[in-house]
């Protein structure tokens, strides 16, 4: 194996320098007009060396000797390494730069260089240097919850590097805000959205950082504050939406689904440990343990990866907190596969979270044993958002190995480290850290030696591709095209089989032809005899019965049937009678509540609020309702925020409209502007 003149191995940095050689002479035609050596040297080791910081002091000893040889080389000029370690070195900590020397006229430039703070160079992309960005590069944002020091800097940086990518390269300026969010953004102190690229090597050909908008101190607000708030906002679908603003800050959702979303891995490093506390812990699993009946592989999996293999140990029977906490001090990972069914934080984040996605939201927690790994490398079907919540989890993710696992259908198996080449991402998820990546990337975490690791993934979108509608929608339009059209029904040549089938298909035959150019064009007719909307509403049938229950706010359980005054009191109820009147105020309790259907004889209204925290524990819940019945809740959709007095819905009287009103008050679905009183 090729040495260093360190002594190590070229394979050791081998990710962090290669293309190294062409940076260098980028450069180095960039400072040609330059007399100055210390300049020369300078534009390699600038903006370079704060980058390379990340990779730590032997990583950066080693490049910077590379990088000096190769300037070396191409001008004649020698530049010591260590000397560009100590200057940059220096000024970055504040300390007074060692003396050092370097030889000829260079000498006393660059003393006078030392007294001085470093400009980083700035170099002027042509449109020439431009080419495309690939579509499956990682984007990081670190977000500081305080104002970071050098030190804070350098291990944010050493826990999380990309691994050179090489086909990626320059931007102009011109196309910076274009391209901005599928880059590099850079480890930022500033608040403002800076319009120059730093030279670093990423401009070599490798993966270009750019500075995105971000802020000093991003605390943000905690989750008990945030679902609180939310409370106070009518619109159920704003509420979905700004709570998923908030889950992903300093991202915009804009952002996030055009330059992101089923495109790349993303990540948020936010030195903030607190911004998701109190969304599940550890002192909450151990609390789900002893006062609930967990099942082994029902509810929790007990899990190992040990050389390469992926084994699960789940015995018959309850999970009881001795044997699953011996499981977890011999090395086991614990996964809770359903939390959101004991933790009613979990439950209200969710519930709240899927109106966002229009698709089930679900989570799973992770609490993985220090110096341990519970699972094999593998690709989801999902989408994935990791929230680190406790301790900190060393992650790798890898790109689909083939254009089939792009947005795969069906998860994969367990691979072998062998199978999946090199991560385009290697990063240190600590608490409050958020890492995203679409369904077909590959991934895998193992923890640190000296400390344990709990996350919770959040995942949605599992078959709610298009198709997986048209899964639903063919077999329907095929129906209605027989129905509909004689052309379906005629039968097929009487001598078909003699042309057609794999024994002939080399076959260069006439008929062929004239089959395939049929096949087609009953097929193109297909598209105009297919039910869109009901095969639309069959896919929100299963959105319905996939749904959590919503989680009612104090104001919204006090104006719906869950606040009625009825109870028993001096050996009778009370307050049983709370009537529904013609100028009760009504609206649905939530935008996607409920959804109707269009079935063979019937109108059905599926709703969700009976639905159970276990998945799929209840059959769906529906309410047959006649025509004109239909057009009434059709009305309270659409007036969706808005009250609505129950004599305006469009029902032949007024006792027709009560009694819908009031069926659809004591199921749950409608909540009053006031509170209804006995009557």
């Amino acid at each position: 194996m090729e040495q260093t003149a360190h002594g190590a191995s070229r394979s050791s940095y081998n990710p962090w320098a290669r293309g190294l050689h062409q940076w260098v002479r980028a450069a180095v035609a960039a400072s040609r007009p330059s007399k100055n050596p210390w300049a020369r040297a300078e534009l390699v080791s600038g903006s370079f060396c704060n980058y390379v910081l990340r990779a730590g002091q032997r990583q950066l000893c080693l490049l910077l000797s590379v990088a000096c040889s190769s300037l070396t080389a191409m001008e004649g000029t020698r530049v010591s390494a260590f000397a560009v370690r100590q200057r940059h070195s220096g000024e970055r900590q504040g300390l007074r730069p060692a003396q050092h020397k370097v030889n000829g006229i260079a000498k006393r430039k660059a003393r006078q260089t030392r007294r001085r703070r470093i400009k980083k160079q700035k170099i002027s992309l042509s449109k020439k240097e431009t080419c495309q960005v690939p579509d499956l590069l990682p984007l990081i944002v670190n977000v500081p919850g305080v104002e970071p020091s050098v030190e804070d800097e350098v291990e944010q940086a050493q826990n999380s590097f990309i691994v050179p990518t090489t086909s990626v390269a320059l931007s102009s300026k011109t196309n910076k805000k274009v391209r901005m969010m599928q880059l590099y953004p850079a480890l930022l102190k500033s608040t403002e959205l800076k319009s120059e690229v730093d030279a670093t090597p990423e401009a070599a050909g490798h993966m270009l950082k750019k500075r995105i908008e971000s802020v000093k101190k991003h605390k943000g607000p905690s989750l008990e504050t945030v679902l609180q708030d939310l409370g106070a906002v009518q619109n159920s679908r704003e509420r979905a939406a700004k709570l998923f603003e908030w889950m992903i800050s300093p991202w915009s959702p804009k952002d996030f689904f055009g330059e992101i979303w089923e495109k790349r891995p993303a990540l948020i490093h936010r030195l903030n440990s607190d911004y998701y506390k109190g969304l599940f812990s550890t002192a909450e699993f151990d609390r789900i343990l002893r006062e609930n009946s967990l099942q082994f592989g029902v509810n929790l999996d007990v899990t190992s990866y040990i050389d390469g293999k992926r084994e699960t140990h789940n015995p018959p029977g309850r999970a009881l907190p001795l044997v699953v906490w011996d499981y977890y001090k011999n090395g086991c990972s614990l996964r809770m596969l359903n939390p959101q069914s004991f933790s009613v934080t979990m439950w209200n984040f969710l519930s709240v979270l899927q109106e966002n996605f229009g698709s089930m939201c679900g989570a799973n927690t992770y609490l993985t044993p220090a110096g341990t790994q519970g699972f094999a490398p593998h690709y989801d079907d999902i989408e994935a958002f990791i929230i680190q919540l406790e301790g900190k989890k060393h992650w790798r993710v890898y790109e689909p190995r083939k254009s089939t696992e792009i947005l795969p259908q069906y998860s994969s198996k367990n691979f072998s480290q062998e199978e999946i080449g090199e991560p385009i991402l290697d990063t240190v998820l600590e608490a409050g850290d958020l890492l995203y990546f679409p369904r077909g990337f590959i991934h895998q975490g193992d923890c640190f030696p000296d400390v344990h690791s709990l996350h919770v993934t959040i995942s949605s979108y599992q078959k709610n591709s298009w198709g997986d509608l048209l899964e639903k929608l063919l077999p329907a339009a095929l129906q209605v095209a027989l129905e509909e059209d004689v052309e379906y029904r005629q039968g097929l040549p009487l001598d078909y089989l003699d042309y057609m089938g794999v024994q002939n298909s080399e076959q260069d035959d006439p008929r062929r032809v004239k089959f395939l150019q049929k096949v087609r064009k009953l097929i193109k007719k297909l598209a105009d005899h297919a039910p869109v909307d009901a095969g639309v509403d069959q896919k929100a049938k299963d959105f319905m019965h996939d749904c959590l229950p919503p989680v009612l706010t104090k104001a919204e359980k006090s104006c719906s049937v869950h606040g009625a005054p009825v109870r028993w009191e001096n050996g009778t109820v009370q307050d049983a009678e709370v009537l529904v009147s013609g100028g009760t105020l009504i609206r649905l309790l939530r935008d996607g509540i409920v959804r109707l259907c269009n079935e063979a004889d019937c109108c059905r209204l599926y709703y969700t609020a009976e639905n159970s925290r276990v998945y799929h524990q209840e059959e769906p819940k529906y309410i047959e309702v006649d025509l004109q019945d239909a057009d009434a809740v059709e009305f309270l959709i659409h007036s969706y925020p808005k009250y609505v007095p129950v004599h305006s819905l469009p029902c032949e009287n007024l006792d027709e409209k009560i009694a819908l009103s009031t069926v659809l008050f004591e199921k749950g679905l409608l909540t009053t502007k006031k509170p209804l009183h006995a009557s």
